[in-house]
Formats: structure tokens, C-alpha cells, sequence
């Protein structure tokens, strides 16, 4: 995919979660859930967070992964999701580092990747571990996120020519955990 094309799509994907800001911020009560109410989180047993961490935000991602052509190959260049909460409100956009960034409070946190789990037809399961927050609110202090329950995003099979560049759709569900205090 061109330069142009994936930033309509950046463009269009930020677009969206601004105005689920708006309107969220607007109808009122733009929280995120931290409650007991959380849904049920279920994981590999590789991507288990360790003891003394406990869930505290669950949100379904819609997006797109974004490959290019190196050497013939298709490579990811990054991800570019919303994460919004059970209602269907965005809470979070998800890019590059990777990071997510909260639309509600400007909170952020960046992680690497610390266990990937295949899965045939679709991008890993992964358990990733944060490497910086910033921020007082959703994000702040997060220590591990999980990336579960994913459906499309793998890049083409077939070869790649030049400095092409293609997006390709996925879903998943994102779990974030604190130290428990």
C-alpha cells in the first residue's frame, strides 16, 4: 500500500476515535470500566501475567496490522487499532512502539512483546510486558498486557516487489494489568 492510502486509513481510524471521544465525552460518563464487572479473561497458559498483578481494563481492538516489502518479504511496519469498552466506546488508539494511548485521559504505555503464542490463521496471541507509562489515568502503571482472542492481521503469503505496503484487518482483545497493591 502506498504512503498515501495507510494515511487516509491512519487518518480515517484517528477520525474515529476522536468523535467516540466527542461522544462519549459529550453523552458523559467517558470512565472506563475498573470494576469488578470486568469480563473473564481467558489465556494460554503461556501467557499467564505473573502473581501480584491484577486485571484491570478489558477492551475489544478493531484495526489493521501494516506490512512492507523488505528484500522481498513482507515485514510488519505497525498496528493501527481503536480499543473501545463494552459499550462500544473508544477508549484507546494503538500504534506503533507499540502503544496505546487513552482517548479518555491522555494516558499512555509502551511494551514489548515478552511471550508470543501461534495461532494458526491469524496474528499470535501475545503477553507483553510495559516498558514506560505516562499519565495519571487508564494506562498509568500499567505492568503487562495481553493480546488474546485475535482474528485476521497476517500478512500476505505471496511475495512482495519494491517498497510496497499493504493493511490487513484484524480484531482482538486486549487485557491490561497493574501490580496489585
Amino acid at each position: 500500500m502506498k504512503l498515501a492510502k495507510r494515511l487516509v486509513l491512519t487518518t480515517a481510524v484517528l477520525a474515529t476515535a476522536t468523535a467516540g471521544t466527542l461522544l462519549t465525552t459529550t453523552v458523559g460518563n467517558a470512565a472506563p470500566a475498573h470494576s469488578a464487572h470486568l469480563p473473564a479473561v481467558h489465556a494460554p497458559a503461556a501467557l499467564k501475567v505473573p502473581d501480584g498483578n491484577k486485571l484491570t481494563g478489558v477492551y475489544a481492538a478493531k484495526g489493521v496490522q501494516t506490512y512492507t516489502c523488505t528484500d522481498g518479504v513482507w515485514k510488519l511496519l505497525e498496528p493501527a487499532a481503536t480499543l473501545s469498552d463494552k459499550r462500544g466506546r473508544t477508549i484507546a488508539l494503538h500504534s506503533r512502539g507499540p502503544v496505546w494511548v487513552s482517548t479518555v485521559d491522555g494516558s499512555a504505555v509502551n511494551a514489548a512483546a515478552a511471550v508470543t503464542s501461534p495461532k494458526d490463521g491469524t496474528i499470535p496471541e501475545l503477553l507483553l510486558k510495559s516498558t514506560a507509562t505516562r499519565g495519571t489515568g487508564v494506562f498509568a502503571d500499567v505492568s503487562y498486557i495481553q493480546r488474546l482472542n485475535t482474528a485476521g492481521g497476517v500478512a500476505p503469503a505471496a511475495a512482495c516487489t519494491g517498497t510496497d505496503q499493504v493493511s490487513v484487518n484484524y480484531t482482538a482483545t486486549y487485557a491490561f494489568y497493574k501490580p496489585a497493591k
